[in-house]
């Protein structure tokens, strides 16, 4: 199965919301590379790629719902059919449906069809106290903003090794290099805080513990696909990446 009929398939399953996901079928391998080995182009087999997918990498368990793994999959097709992406390898979805003292940070490998990293993440400190609420695109906010952003070039500032985001959803995460939206590592996120009233916040940063953010920010540089979700209706019926 090439990677543009596995990128087909994802389409066709996250063009088409809310369906009833049945049971993925067995394979010998629970590699996504031996799932996707058999489909055709109807999209009950694209739905059940998608369904094994989330499957095959325990996303359920892990805490992401069917809901945000399939619109992550429906911008990341899109982006890489735009030629935006330059390291398809990897996709990162931030689930801000989650409290903060989740681990709502999710790294996949989609070739490999694993879940690379699941960690603690923040958000900005006018977003919400322990779940994000309110997001903004605007300078100086300090609050977080949903959508579709790809990675690019890494820097070190005050806070480190630090990741530069550029938002590709117009209105709602497009000013996020004006606004020094990056990838950092801060001592406030932490397995610490679990058992206190909420994580540390950002200034709209999604930043990682000070023990993983390294590690992370050197998989997903250069070109990698990053989604900030949240069930938000104004952003999931005007996202220009899922609409457009």
């Amino acid at each position: 199965m090439t990677k543009q009929k596995l990128f087909a398939a994802i389409f066709m399953f996250a063009s088409v919301p809310f369906l009833s996901f049945s049971e993925p079928k067995k394979t010998e391998s629970k590699s996504s590379i031996s799932v996707v080995a058999t489909v055709t182009n109807s999209v009950d087999e694209a739905v059940d790629v998608a369904s094994s997918l989330y499957s095959n990498a325990n996303l359920k368990a892990a805490g992401l719902s069917m809901e945000a793994f399939q619109y992550a999959l429906k911008g990341y097709e899109k982006l890489v059919a735009q030629g935006s992406v330059s390291n398809s390898k990897y996709l990162t979805i931030v689930d801000f449906s989650q409290s903060s003292r989740k681990k709502r940070f999710y790294l996949l490998d989609i070739k490999s069809g694993k879940l690379v990293h699941n960690t603690f993440v923040s958000h900005g400190k006018n977003t919400g106290v322990d779940k994000a609420e309110r997001f903004s695109n605007r300078m100086n906010s300090e609050q977080s903003s949903l959508g579709f952003y790809v990675t690019t070039a890494t820097y070190t500032g005050k806070h480190g090794l630090s990741l530069r985001l550029s938002g590709k959803d117009r209105g709602f995460n497009d000013n996020a290099e004006a606004r020094g939206i990056v990838m950092h590592g801060a001592a406030y996120v932490n397995a610490g805080r679990v058992n206190s009233g909420y994580m540390g916040r950002s200034q709209g940063c999604p930043a990682l513990s000070e023990g993983e953010y390294g590690k992370v920010i050197n998989i997903i540089k250069g070109g990698s696909v990053l989604f900030i979700y949240h069930p938000s209706a104004n952003y999931l019926q005007g996202s220009s990446v899922l609409n457009g």
